[in-house]
């Protein structure tokens, strides 16, 4: 008989064996969930449905993913579906619980991995003083209120957390603003590109270098409590090991990347081996006493961000991380946690809360007033405060880690992570309310082709995603007649789409030599640069590149226009989805009409015509251009933008007004504002051989269609078109159905669609719209 010590009766738990046999299935009387892969299956499909339920209801609320995945996490756990027994017993006993702990570990250490490859620690070199003040009263206020605070109630705290390491850790968490839980916060609200996401995630960076040292320093004073000599073994071992990291990883890194070829992906090969690395970095720094997550966090560190490799891994892991690992690390969190408990508990968990309440206030007001000492303007540093306060990943492993260290009992784990929450949850609707990262651009002054002075420089922005976008861009900088009274200044923006890193870069290559390991923008700069020199008392080109995630990137091409006072922002259509070569996507096109804070062209360049275009170059011969004018603000745009191409030379312009009979449902403000563009065209160019007015008279748009196509004879190298605004209705009646791609208006898609079968390029372009026009017409 074994004998049971009384005092730790408590502790015993008898397990029944693991059933390792197959089972036949539930007609056999047998229970598939007794044998473990049946149970992991279950459990795999039970977090990720509910987490998945949970993150929809709660996407009208402005939520962040990871407050949904935690309430999934509790709602699987005692507090919901964990309060019935049968469930327990059945899903997440003894044996389902360990699955669910292992592997949301996994998705812990994977995600402070990639999180690492993401991370820029270069930034730290380029943050200005305004991010270090931020980032240094933003920790120290916090950190020394909530030791103060500690101290002061250091009776009435649990025993463990008495202890100085305890609260030197509280304080640590409380004053530290974590990257890895800010990036994928601000990516979903698409505020990466936004000034205040930029300054958000630099302070951050900056926070997260002094919180790695808080927390060594919180480690090496824990295992000191019981012996002196295993703090300074932790230290020793912590050394060895970053040194390892920092040399012997590193240089592996570099020479991966010298074996890959410039612009081809990593070897499959080497990919697997980093994946495996991190699972041997997590056991080593675990072994060495260095808490399991700092491993796979310094390995990420020390592989370069960005293309080919960084790219390349968070490509490879991102999405079985997130979508699988990441619901099993909320699943273990909440099996912990029991809400309907924590009222038994709270007059021992009061002071912890007293302590976290202090912590969270602190930060936020210490952020609030560094913000307007650096003269920021209140709604961003009120924004700005409400980000530094988010709290998710980072903070949920840390509390796992400290429930081990017995430093926290379960209700004070479930507190904390309820406070911890709830901050995320409060403070993410707040902010993504106050601030609006477009409001800058709804400007009240004209920035448009028709206002600008025929004798004024003309400001462009151009967006170039590839070698072939250069040739369009110099094409129709030629034929738009650039003159000696009026030369183009252009910005040549080449658009790259955010991989493998989480912090979006903007390049002015004429102040850095810097690229972005791109393999092909030598040779876009080198095709620019040589333009230039052949016209450059026509034509100025200034070169940037913006890396920048996807949904975002239109921020960079707004702000770029709004800082440069630009009239007009060209852009390639392109009918893929934006690559790793950068290019751009219906969803960039659609944010820059919907934001521009200028007019905005749209250039549908057709391959074939691509080289036709380049050989009548060369030839001299006459370029004819059909401008098809239905009124509306867009249409005075496209009128202004041929009348500058009309004093080309080499350019023939056909106009052709499209009128309803009788003027039916004509605007009389628009139709007095149309005759008025349409006379001092005519007027102006009377005298000109090259250009021809007709109007067409038509009662619905079948008969518009018609007009068109019957126009469609291989004459024309160009269709110039506006947009929508402005247009009768009853010129494109009956043909909204027929309008596919939305940011080309219906006619524009219409005559740059296959069924039209022109070889003709197609230019569409939007009048700006002002700040108070905005609202009413969107």
């Amino acid at each position: 008989m074994v004998k049971i010590n009384p005092k730790a009766r408590d502790l015993v738990s008898c397990r029944s064996m693991i059933n390792r046999n197959p089972t036949f299935g539930v007609f056999y009387g047998e229970n598939p969930l007794e044998a473990p892969f049946p149970l992991l299956l279950l459990e795999m499909s039970l977090v990720i449905l509910i987490s998945r339920v949970v993150r929809l209801l709660l996407k009208p609320l402005r939520q962040p993913r990871v407050v949904s995945d935690v309430i999934g996490g509790i709602i699987v756990g005692p507090t919901v579906l964990g309060r019935s027994r049968s469930f327990t017993m059945n899903v997440f006993s003894d044996q389902g619980s360990f699955l669910v702990h292992n592997l949301g570990i996994m998705g812990f250490i994977y995600f402070l991995f990639v999180s690492g490859v993401k991370m820029d620690l270069g930034m730290l070199k380029t943050s200005g003083r305004k991010h270090l003040t931020l980032a240094a009263f933003g920790v120290i206020a916090p950190l020394v209120s909530v030791t103060i605070v500690a101290v002061l109630i250091r009776t009435r705290l649990d025993h463990e957390l008495q202890k100085g390491s305890s609260i030197w850790g509280i304080a640590t968490s409380m004053s530290i603003t974590a990257f890895p839980v800010l990036y994928p916060i601000l990516r979903e609200l698409n505020l990466l590109s936004s000034e205040i996401g930029r300054t958000a995630l630099n302070v951050s960076i900056i926070t997260d270098t002094i919180g790695i040292t808080a927390v060594m320093a919180f480690e090496a004073a824990k295992q000191g409590e019981a012996k002196s000599m295993a703090a300074l073994w932790y230290v020793v071992s912590l050394i060895g090991f970053m040194v390892f990291t920092l040399t012997v990883v590193r240089k592996t890194m570099s020479w991966i990347l010298q074996r890959t070829p410039e612009g081809k992906p990593v070897g499959q090969v080497y990919i697997i081996f980093i994946l495996l690395a991190v699972m041997v970095m997590a056991l080593a720094s675990d072994f060495f006493g260095a808490a399991i997550a700092n491993g796979p966090l310094w390995l990420g560190l020390a592989i370069p961000d960005g293309p080919p490799l960084g790219s390349t891994i968070v490509d490879k892991c991102e999405t079985i991380m997130m979508e699988i690992f990441m619901p099993f690390a909320y699943a273990s969190v909440g099996l912990y946690i029991d809400l309907f408990r924590l009222s038994d508990y709270w007059s021992s968990l009061s002071p912890l809360f007293i302590l976290t309440m202090t912590g969270y206030v602190t930060k936020f007001l210490a952020t609030l007033l560094t913000a307007h000492f650096l003269e920021m303007p209140f709604r961003d540093g009120l924004t700005l405060s409400l980000i530094m306060s988010l709290r998710g990943q980072v903070e949920y492993l840390l509390y796992l880690h400290w429930l081990d260290l017995k430093m926290l009992k379960l209700p004070s784990f479930s507190l904390m992570v309820l406070v911890s929450t709830l901050m995320t949850a409060v403070a993410t609707p707040l902010f993504s309310t106050l601030y609006n990262p477009t409001r800058p651009y709804m400007v009240n002054k004209r920035r448009t082709i028709q206002h600008t002075a025929p004798n004024a420089e003309l400001h462009l922005v151009a967006c170039i995603h590839d070698q072939e976008s250069v040739s369009w861009l110099i094409n129709l900088l030629e034929v738009s007649n650039p003159t000696l009274s009026s030369p183009f200044v252009v910005y040549a923006l080449h658009l790259v789409e955010l991989l493998g890193r989480a912090t979006p870069i903007f390049i002015d290559h004429e102040k850095h030599e810097k690229q972005y390991g791109e393999a092909n923008y030598a040779t876009v700069h080198s095709a620019l640069k040589y333009y230039q020199e052949t016209r450059g008392d026509f034509v100025r080109i200034h070169p940037f590149t913006a890396v920048s995630p996807r949904k975002s990137m239109y921020q960079d091409i707004c702000e770029l226009a709004l800082v440069k006072k630009a009239t007009l922002i060209i852009l390639p259509f392109h009918t893929g989805s934006i690559d790793m070569n950068g290019n751009i996507s219906h969803l960039v096109n659609t944010n820059i009409l919907d934001h521009a804070p200028c007019s905005v062209a749209i250039l549908v360049d057709k391959a074939q015509q691509r080289s036709q275009l380049m050989s009548r170059s060369i030839r001299g011969s006459t370029y004819h251009f059909a401008v098809l004018f239905l009124g509306g603000a867009d249409a005075r745009e496209a009128l202004a933008y041929a009348d500058r191409m009309a004093g080309n030379p080499d350019v023939s312009i056909t106009v052709i007004r499209f009128l309803t009979e009788n003027y039916e449902r004509d605007d009389g403000l628009e139709k007095k504002l149309d005759d008025g563009l349409v006379t001092w065209f005519w007027v102006k160019n009377e005298a000109n051989e090259q250009v021809i007015y007709r109007e067409v008279v038509v009662r619905n748009g079948e008969e518009t269609v018609s007009a068109i196509h019957a126009m469609n004879n291989d004459l024309y190298d160009l269709w110039i078109v506006g947009r929508t605004h402005g247009i009768n209705p009853t010129l494109l009646e009956g043909l909204a159905h027929w309008s596919e791609n939305q940011e080309l208006g219906v006619i524009g898609d219409y005559v740059a669609s296959v069924d039209f079968s022109s070889t003709a390029s197609v230019l569409v372009l939007q009048q700006q719209v002002l700040r108070g026009q905005r609202s009413a017409s969107r």
